[in-house]
């Protein structure tokens, strides 16, 4: 993984002189300059992923304005586009996920992506709002992920830092000829943790290979195998939170602890997938996927022990025909996507950490079906316009057998069509101005229909919503790169997460929230003459969320005009890259997120907090290149909690994140001898 593992300053080097309009994006199925997409897209790079400490992909992604990723312990992730994890107690909801373009989502509407080891992501496309037109169900948004580019190149790397975090990894090329390519890579990472209760450790092995049929036909394929354990430490009080952070969630008169009952995930997965790609003549051309999983997930909770058997599979196909007018010209997409997911569900007493008495024992069934087209019209005068749509089936069963007799329980969601409208203007080659207007739908996912209550939510609606907005994005003056959105994003059947009184997850309509919001980046690259300073990138990302609901009750109480609960009003990251005597570089990053209500009441908030992160490194320039790096994150030793449970009973919303914490590491980079 050559592009990952590459040193901070050849990144550098390379990024400083990119234009915006170069950078390619595959997001609707563009392939083509950002400048021209008339749509958000956050894209994470080499040099935004390499920055920080190469143990998560975390500090990157919170570098995007509108996109919020929380660790509530090691392991144990969150991710949200534009206030999506309203709905997320852990965990990927509301967020579709690819892998390598085909779905990693799997159909029960999760995605495990605490899999994914660091050195695996080359690179990230984030899309943001509804993104139903071209890959289905999903108001929150889209991530495209890729694994890294293929070069001749093998690279190995260590790191050792705080709490004992140890991690390392090795992999690359390791065969490149003009008609076929194979990367292998394995990564291993491990923590104590912070708090009592959240040890971690993850090893991932992954393959990726290409290989030429002829002139016009390709075949790919990816695979990865992952087993990963982390503990699950529990919410705090306030009290507990400010008396000891580091502490598990204590036992009460009615639960024990968190620690005696060896709260934890652990959860073996084998992920595959192989696509095959065919250009017709000049204007067609057509890709066809195969994809499936299987994983086995254990998870006892302070309140039971759950055992899970995964199965899911499916498939995508898209089609593309390109035309060339006289004045214009265009592109045409249209294609399906499918996806069957099987699931055994056995839920135990948990007795210390061991499996008791059966409790339930139910089979979970979901089929998904995504048929869309788009149409892309590049105009006379630099307008671009897409006009797109799809239609969703979605279909849900459960069976409950430890019950006699058996309990049956289905669910069809209506039929969907879901449009989009984007036009762009081309103002010059390095500025653009755009809008759009989407429709996007979210039924509840399995998770959400069968929580952890373990009771079947046959009435639970899935959210709908249109989305409005306009933005710019270009570079200014040559140096100033600069990408501003206004979003108004109007969402009815809100769905949002209630506890009970034993701290089970359960879920509920709210009505309407009305989400709207300002994102804002900037990043600026001087020119520099030579001398000790030889390149500089100052760059910052500004998040204003004004979310409120709209006509929502519950259990008597009238929230409507409240803040949407868990969504910071305001976010502000920025930083500075300095690469000086052609072998050192420096990264400075201050991150300050605001208040945000705990509560649908909104009587409880999370206080604001700001935290402060360098890294510095120096690279050595020999038979076998080095690089070498230290760093510390939190250095002003913030006491602050990064994914809050929301609505929790008896006030338990706390997750304390690590103090101040160092690290430091060593990359090696092998140059393969070329097979041609």
């Amino acid at each position: 993984m050559a592009a990952a593992s590459l040193s901070a300053q050849e990144i550098f080097k390379e990024d400083t002189v990119r234009l915006l309009n170069e950078v390619i994006v595959k997001a609707y199925a563009s392939d083509r300059p950002l400048l021209e997409v008339p749509a958000t897209i956050g894209v994470v790079r080499d040099l935004e992923l390499n920055r920080f400490g190469n143990t998560s992909i975390l500090p990157a992604v919170n570098m995007v304005p509108g996109v919020r990723m929380e660790e509530r312990s090691p392991g144990s992730y969150r991710f949200s586009i534009r206030g999506s994890s309203l709905r997320s107690p852990f965990g990927v909801r509301n967020v579709k996920f690819y892998w390598n373009g085909l779905p990693l989502t799997d159909g029960g509407g999760n995605t495990y992506l605490n899999l994914i080891d660091f050195n695996s992501v080359g690179s990230m496309e984030i899309v943001k709002g509804p993104g139903a037109s071209l890959y289905g169900a999903g108001t929150g948004g889209v991530v495209l992920l890729q694994s890294p580019k293929s070069s001749r190149a093998l690279n190995y790397s260590a790191l050792a830092g705080s709490y004992g975090l140890f991690r390392i990894q090795g992999g690359g090329s390791v065969v490149s000829t003009k008609i076929f390519q194979m990367d292998t890579r394995l990564g291993f990472q491990q923590s104590d943790g912070y708090r009592q209760q959240t040890k971690m450790n993850r090893l991932m092995a992954q393959i990726d290979l290409r290989g030429s049929l002829s002139k016009q036909s390709f075949l790919s394929a990816t695979m990865f195998s992952t087993q990963l354990y982390y503990e699950t430490p529990g919410g705090l009080t306030q009290a507990q939170y400010d008396n000891d952070p580091r502490q598990a969630r204590p036992p009460t008169a009615t639960l024990p602890g968190a620690t005696d009952q060896k709260a934890a995930v652990h959860n073996k997965t084998t992920y595959a997938g192989i696509s095959f790609e065919h250009e017709w003549n000049e204007k067609w051309s057509t890709r066809a996927g195969l994809f499936g999983s299987v994983t086995g997930f254990k998870n006892p909770t302070i309140r039971n022990y759950e055992k899970r058997d995964e199965q899911n599979w499916g498939g995508r196909m898209d089609t593309h025909y390109k035309f060339d007018k006289q004045s214009w010209k265009g592109k045409i997409t249209f294609g399906a996507e499918y996806q069957h997911f099987y699931s055994p569900v056995t839920v135990y007493d948990n007795v210390l950490g061991t499996a008791g008495n059966v409790q339930t024992d139910d089979i979970l069934r979901s089929q998904l079906f995504l048929g869309f087209a788009q149409v892309e019209l590049d105009l006379p005068k630099n307008f671009y316009l897409t006009l797109g749509g799809s239609g969703n089936l979605i279909n849900y069963k459960f069976l409950r057998t430890s019950l006699s007799p058996e309990v049956r329980q289905e669910r069809n969601f209506d039929p969907v069509v879901s449009p989009r409208i984007a036009l762009l203007k081309k103002i010059s080659t390095a500025l653009s101005v755009y809008g759009s207007v989407s429709s996007g739908f979210s039924p509840p996912s399995l998770a959400e229909v069968r929580p952890s209550t373990g009771a079947f939510n046959n009435s639970l609606n899935a959210e709908r919503g249109v989305s409005y907005e306009v933005g710019v994005k270009g570079k200014i003056f040559n140096q100033l790169e600069a990408n501003l959105a206004l979003y108004d994003f109007r969402l009815k059947e809100t769905i949002v997460i209630q506890r009970d009184a034993s701290g089970a997850d359960y879920f509920i309509n709210a009505g309407a929230t009305s989400q709207r919001g300002v994102e804002l980046m900037l990043a600026w690259s001087p020119q520099l003459s030579t001398g000790r300073t030889s390149a500089l990138r100052v760059w910052t990302s500004y998040t204003y969320n004004y979310y409120r609901f709209k006509d929502y009750v519950n259990d008597g109480k009238d929230y409507s005009g409240n803040a949407v609960t868990g969504v910071a009003p305001t976010i502000l990251v920025g930083g500075a890259d300095v690469r000086f005597l052609k072998s050192f570089y420096f990264n400075l990053t201050g991150n300050y997120t605001d208040r945000l209500p705990l509560n649908d009441a909104n009587t409880d908030y999370a206080s604001d907090f700001f935290l402060l992160g360098t890294r510095a490194g120096y690279k050595l320039d020999n038979k076998i290149p080095l690089e070498f790096f230290l760093g510390v994150d939190n250095a002003l030793d913030q006491r602050y909690s990064l994914g809050n449970d929301l609505n929790a009973v008896g006030g338990r919303y706390y997750n304390p994140a690590a103090g101040r914490n160092f690290y430091v590491g060593i990359i090696a980079r092998l140059i393969t001898r070329p097979d041609y």
